[in-house]
């Protein structure tokens, strides 16, 4: 998995009828955009995130140019 800050993780329901979470990525603790991230999910909590088979990257920020 790779983020960057600006980046949101959505997290699936483990249940019916309740809806993912999101989370903001704010904080990018590992080597070149890997886990661990600090986050700040919808509610307003923040937490260290190291992401499961359950979590996806929404990506937010701008795409690197290539050279």
């Amino acid at each position: 998995m790779h983020a960057e800050s600006g980046d949101w993780l959505v997290a699936s329901s483990h249940r019916v009828g309740e809806p993912a979470r999101q989370a903001e990525i704010l904080e990018v603790r590992g080597d070149k955009g890997s886990p661990p991230y600090y986050v700040r999910w919808a509610d307003g909590h923040e937490s260290l995130v190291y992401p499961g088979s359950d979590i996806t990257v929404e990506y937010h920020h701008k795409p690197r140019k290539r050279s």
